[in-house]
Order: structure tokens, then C-alpha cells, then sequence
């Protein structure tokens, strides 16, 4: 265990970043992962959406554990089989003093699933609404394709942004804040990538008024510098704490500490599709066919994993061994799956039936900034796979790298992430495992095209059925055929841990979203 002890380069870094002056009524938050752009439809990607909760409201908002709340709609409900009806707030304002209307709702909805570029689109979000009709100014229609009751679900991870100031503009218009008008309760004064975000308070806020005068997130990667910012109080509120030192922070009085189990499954994306994969090869170095179309070494590379000693060792006990993809207590997890069990032997015979008795060579690709641990993870992994006969070499990158090749598919095995939008079984579905299809909407973060026809008929047949009862056992179905068929290697759900300098605390949340919200002042 790495003990709380901090390079003084690391602390010197931290306490240049917050040296400036701050009030009273200021928030300093040092983020262990920088948002990649404000515009809140560009990245479907945890940081992003997080800070996109203060600039832009939603329809539907969720709460802590992802519990939907009304937003910008204060009701709705469906009218028809295909027919969602949504009544909107009146006397909304957005911040730069212009209404807010049904005409706004509409826009954004167009948008969200559209932008040119983005690495993660919104439209597995967006693609059910085959049809908008404003009634009036507060009242919009969704008109769906047959039944979909997941609508005001998929709706709570949309941004509503103002038609005036947003229509025609590009994602750097957001970042520039030239396009960044919205209905939240902080306004955007400043995104300098690399150093910082300053928000400020919107006095003209529909709900409960903000806490501070001004927000600063600054991005801090490393976790020691983080720590030490925190501890010298140049920052109130830290994210990403790093697990070894969680132990030792507890006994410290200057010190809250808050955690929550995610929704975030820490897994392995494998390329199943390709007849050649890259970064695969027989051990001479010769080109081999793709040996994950054959869902033996699937199998036997999710048995080689020891995923209780990645928890115990790695994440130092702060997550929970996966099986499939949400953890137990979400809608749509299946209790017929259980965690796989680690079986390096069985794993060897598995590769010699497949035809790899003498396994292979490969590159295990993953990020190293943007998970918990998760360079750390990917070493674990590429010892387990080499004591199974697959010679595995480790390739890990920052994560501005790292996503943009992935979405490029240059990868044959990786570590990702994803935590539910919805907070429950059908977004991570529609994302890793439905077979990739950019016209639907599907399979958008789907990175190694798995395909199951069996899977994906059932998955459109949970999206359709209004019955929760009924839906639940359908999204169950799915995981269960997607799991049995290697679709994805599940690892861990992350366990997100906050902490705070004394006077401040902050509410954990299953989504890991770190917001100005969720800090209270207390004596």
C-alpha cells in the first residue's frame, strides 16, 4: 500500500493551481478527470455531463442515486401507446434573460444525437423520438415508434440549451461560451482546457438559489497532488481520492469523506467482429486469424482474471467483483449471473480446444488517467493472461488518446468504463452490446461491434414493453445471452470516494457526478 506521502513537486503544482484569493462564498474543486468540452451534447461521457448539470438543466433531473425528479418539465406521462406528453416550467429564464419554451426542447432534442465528432453520441438517447409536436409554449408531445416507456429515462440525460444562442453553433462555440446559454444555475465565465472552469452563480435561477458566488474546477490528475491541495486547503472538495490513502485520510479531523457504490462497470471491450485484429499475433510474430471470434477464448480470458485480488490489491477493497453490468439494486440486473469464477486451468484447457494450446501474443490497450486505478488494472490483467499462455504486453495512454482510438477501432482488447445514464440496465445495453448501428442509434460506444441477433431482438423487445415487471425480466434476458456469450468482460463496479476540508461536505452520488449541488456548508 502506497503510504500518504506526496513528492514536494506534487504539492507545489497544487498550490500554485489554487493560490489565488478566493471568499467565503467560493468553491474550489480539484477534478481527477478535466471535462473535454462544455457543449453538453458532444461526449456522452461522465465528467462532461457532470458539469453540464450546473450551465444546462434538464427536463427530468435525477437525484443522488439517479432517482428522477422534475426539471424543466414539472409533469409527464404518456397520452398514447406512442405518445409521451411533457409539461414544461413557466417562467423559466435562460441566462441571458430570454425564455424558455417548447421551441427549445425541440431544438435540443434534434441536436443532441447530431454533433458532428463526438466520441460518445447521445443518441441511443435521442433515436426513440421519431416525432416533436409543440402544442404550445409548455407543452411538447413526443411521438415514439410504438410503445417506449424508458422515454422520460433517456430524456434525464439530455441538456436542454437555448434555440437563440445555440442554432448553428459548433462545440467550440460552446467552449468559447459564446453558445453556452442555458437554464442551470451557474453560468460558464471561463474554459481554459488544461487549467480551468470558472462558473458563477445565475441569479436569475428558476429553483433553489446557489450556494456560492463562483465555482472553480481545476483539473489535478494526479491523485498525491489532489490530496495535498485538499490537506494544505488551497481546495474544498476533492473527487477521485485515491484508495490508498482513504485509510489514513479517515483518521484526519480536517477531513469528510463520502463514497458511494457507481454504476460504472470497469470492463474489458473485445474485438469479436474483425476476421484479423490488430495487435494480435501467433507468438513468432506471424498474423493469426482473430482468436476472440471464438467465444472459448472469450471465456477463457474473463476465467484467467482474478477480479477479488484486482479489489483487494489494486482498488485496495473499494469495489465490487462484476459479473454483469450494474450492480446488485438496479432495474434490469439479472440475480441468475454470478461473478466468473477465476479458473486459470480451466482457462488453458479452453485455448487448447479453440486451437491455442500454445496461446498467442497480444497488446491489452486502456487509459491511464481516467478511471480508478486504471493503469494499475491493466498491468494486473496482462500478468494474469501471460500465466494462461497469452503473452500480453500493456499499451495505456491519457485518455484524450486513448478515446478517440478506440472509437477508431485501432484496438483489439481494452479496459473502458461506462456508468448508466439512466440509471438502469438499458443504457449499457444500447451502448456496448447492441450491435453497432448509426442510423438507430445503437451500439454508439459498442468499440469491439460485438453481434448477437438473439440479444439484440430481445433488447428491442424490453425497449417497447410498458410493463416494468415485464421489461425487467426482458433487460435481464439480454444481459444474461450477452454475458453467457462473452459480449464484454466484466471487472469491477467502481466505488467513487469524495472528500472535503472541514465546513464542507458532499453528497455521493451513484452516477460519480461531482457538482456544486451536492456540497453543504456545515459548523
Amino acid at each position: 500500500m502506497r503510504p500518504l506521502m506526496y513528492a514536494l513537486s506534487g504539492v507545489f503544482t497544487a498550490a500554485a493551481l489554487f493560490s489565488a484569493p478566493v471568499s467565503a462564498a467560493d468553491l474550489r474543486v480539484a477534478l481527477s478527470t478535466e471535462p473535454t468540452s462544455i457543449d453538453p451534447h458532444y461526449h456522452n461521457l461522465s465528467p462532461n455531463n457532470a458539469l453540464a448539470t450546473h450551465i444546462f438543466g434538464s427536463l427530468i433531473e435525477q437525484g443522488p442515486t439517479q432517482e428522477l425528479q422534475p426539471g424543466l418539465a414539472l409533469s409527464w406521462k404518456p397520452i398514447k401507446d406512442d405518445t409521451w406528453e411533457f409539461k414544461l416550467r413557466q417562467g423559466v429564464k435562460f441566462q441571458d434573460g430570454s425564455p424558455f419554451t417548447a421551441d427549445d426542447v425541440v431544438f435540443t432534442i434534434n441536436r443532441a444525437g447530431n454533433v458532428p465528432d463526438s466520441p460518445s453520441s447521445f443518441g441511443i438517447y435521442t433515436k426513440p423520438v421519431k416525432e416533436m409536436k409543440v402544442i404550445d409554449d409548455h407543452t411538447v408531445h413526443f411521438i415514439t415508434d410504438g410503445p417506449y416507456p424508458l422515454l422520460p429515462n433517456d430524456l434525464s440525460g439530455i441538456r436542454i440549451i437555448s434555440r437563440k444562442n445555440a442554432e448553428g453553433a459548433t462545440t467550440a462555440d460552446f467552449n468559447s461560451g459564446k453558445a453556452a446559454v442555458g437554464a442551470g444555475p451557474y453560468k460558464l465565465v471561463s474554459f481554459t482546457p488544461g487549467q480551468s472552469i470558472i462558473l458563477e452563480a445565475n441569479p436569475t435561477y428558476w429553483g433553489e438559489k446557489p450556494q456560492f458566488d463562483k465555482v472553480i474546477f481545476r483539473p489535478v490528475t494526479n491523485p498525491a497532488a489532489r490530496v495535498a491541495a485538499l490537506l494544505s486547503g488551497d481546495v474544498d472538495l476533492v473527487d477521485g481520492v485515491p484508495t490508498a490513502d482513504i485509510a489514513q485520510l479517515k483518521k484526519n479531523p480536517a477531513v469528510s469523506l463520502d463514497d458511494a457504490v457507481s454504476n460504472r462497470i470497469i470492463y474489458l471491450h473485445i474485438d469479436s467482429d474483425r476476421d484479423v485484429t490488430p495487435h494480435v499475433t501467433a507468438k513468432d510474430g506471424k498474423e493469426i486469424k482473430n482468436p476472440f471470434k471464438d467465444v472459448r477464448v472469450r471465456k477463457a480470458i474473463s476465467m484467467a482474471i482474478n477480479r477479488q485480488a484486482i479489489v483487494d490489491r489494486v482498488m485496495e477493497g473499494l469495489a465490487i467483483p462484476a459479473g454483469q453490468l450494474l450492480p446488485k439494486g438496479f432495474f434490469g440486473v439479472s440475480p441468475n449471473i454470478q461473478v466468473p469464477k477465476y479458473d486459470p486451468e480451466a482457462a488453458k484447457k479452453l485455448l487448447a480446444e479453440a486451437g491455442y494450446k500454445d496461446g498467442f501474443k497480444l497488446t491489452i490497450h486502456g487509459p491511464n488517467d481516467r478511471y480508478i486505478n486504471d493503469a494499475q488494472i491493466v498491468q494486473a490483467i496482462a500478468q494474469m493472461l501471460s500465466r494462461i499462455g497469452i503473452d500480453t504486453a500493456v499499451d495505456t495512454m491519457p485518455r484524450s488518446t486513448f478515446f478517440g482510438r478506440a472509437s477508431k477501432l485501432e484496438f483489439s482488447l481494452m479496459l473502458v468504463g461506462w456508468g448508466s445514464g439512466t440509471g438502469e440496465a438499458s443504457s449499457p445495453l444500447k451502448s456496448l452490446l447492441a450491435t453497432y448501428d448509426k442510423a438507430a442509434g445503437m451500439g454508439p460506444s459498442n468499440r469491439g461491434r460485438y453481434s448477437n441477433k438473439e440479444f439484440d431482438e430481445t433488447l428491442a423487445k424490453a425497449l417497447v414493453t410498458v410493463d416494468d415487471a415485464a421489461r425487467e425480466k426482458l433487460l435481464q434476458k439480454a444481459t444474461e445471452i450477452a454475458m453467457a456469450d462473452v459480449g464484454l468482460i466484466p471487472l469491477h463496479y467502481e466505488v467513487s470516494t469524495w472528500a472535503t476540508r472541514k465546513g464542507f461536505k458532499y453528497e455521493g452520488r451513484s452516477d460519480q457526478g461531482t457538482q456544486a449541488m451536492g456540497v453543504s456548508i456545515v459548523k
